[in-house]
């Protein structure tokens, strides 16, 4: 399966126009409390995801850089539970 991403202009681009997309923090609690970039999500766990995001909704997963891997589970946690429109 291949994984879907976003580069970090169209991001940027994105959140400077205010457009309707979920922003979601993949790394733990901590790492939001301490950064994470304005009007993002967090989720506990890919459960409390699936519970509160929309399977229409457009959701781009982050978290660290490029090489952390938390941002993969969530992206295919959320494209495993058939949500379509997921990038990273």
């Amino acid at each position: 399966m291949d994984l879907r991403t976003i580069e970090r202009d169209e991001l940027k681009a994105k959140l400077d126009r205010g457009d309707d997309f979920k922003l979601v923090l993949a790394l733990n609690e901590w790492a939001y409390r301490a950064e994470h970039i304005p009007g993002s999500l967090h989720f506990p766990s890919i459960a409390a995801a699936l519970e509160a995001l929309d399977k229409n909704d457009e959701i781009v997963v982050y978290c660290s850089d490029a090489a952390c891997v938390a941002g993969k589970y969530a992206y295919f946690g959320l494209v495993e539970h058939d949500y379509q429109n997921v990038r990273r």
